[in-house]
């Protein structure tokens, strides 16, 4: 577990950098699959920025995933669960109360690297009236190759385990539809959340998906962005070279 949460804690810094205009105070959370049964999350109220290895929780996916079968009640019922989920009870934090979401997504996206953020540039349109439309349309080949198709548009819903089962409602429909996991979802007021199954890849996804809300936002200053077809993002999505691109973006760190 140590090298795991040492990468969580190089991941995380890197992406509450306040430069980068993500996150700031205690904005956000990142979580990695440590094996099949233990997965590690940033603590509630940790920031990102400068964030410690005593910043992390160690969670017991079995109860946490229970929840999404069946509340255990109110907020405080929840968050009982969620303290004695912890693999290891002697450790001081709580995990994030995003913590079924990820447990969540690290179980049915498989996907080992969950990065979640309030990024500026982001929700400067899911802010809006064009979040939707931002979601579900591709403008230019590198963001289809490594955002997918399109994205995971979810309303707003409180946080918590609201918000995990409305994505995972969202997922499951990304899945039929497309017959494979998303790499991006998109809150509606809230921010974004990047998959990965490397470090590595969750964090250019959700590059990626910054410098697209970045694009748009020009795009719509100037006048309409202008979106790929349908037709056009499957045949980039499908090509031989985009596809051994994605795996090789999967495997070199954003820096």
């Amino acid at each position: 577990m140590t090298d795991k949460r040492t990468q969580l804690l190089d991941v995380t810094r890197a992406i509450g950098r306040p430069e980068n205009n993500f996150v700031i105070i205690g904005e956000g959370n990142t979580s990695c699959r440590v094996d099949a049964d233990t997965f590690l999350i940033k603590a509630s109220g940790q920031q990102m920025n400068g964030i410690t290895p005593e910043g992390f929780v160690a969670v017991q996916f079995a109860p946490i995933l229970a929840m999404l079968e069946e509340s255990p009640g109110d907020l405080a019922a929840q968050k009982a669960v969620m303290n004695g989920a912890k693999a290891d009870p002697s450790e001081k934090g709580t995990p994030s109360v995003e913590v079924t979401v990820h447990a969540m997504l690290l179980t049915e996206c498989n996907v080992d690297w969950v990065v979640h953020t309030h990024a500026i540039a982001v929700n400067q349109i899911l802010c809006s009236n064009k979040a939707r439309v931002f979601a579900e349309n591709r403008m230019f080949p590198d963001e289809a190759v490594l955002c997918g198709p399109e994205s995971v548009f979810v309303p707003y819903v409180d946080p918590g385990l609201p918000l995990a089962l409305a994505i995972r409602a969202g997922v499951r429909d990304y899945m039929k539809t497309h017959g494979e996991a998303p790499k991006v979802i998109l809150l509606q007021n809230h921010g974004v959340f990047a998959l990965g199954k490397t470090a590595a890849e969750a964090m250019n996804v959700h590059a990626m998906c910054n410098k697209a809300a970045q694009i748009f936002v020009g795009a719509c200053a100037v006048g309409e962005p202008q979106f790929l077809s349908p037709e056009e993002v499957r045949h980039i999505t499908q090509r031989p070279d985009e596809i051994y691109r994605r795996k090789l973006f999967e495997e070199k760190s954003s820096g």
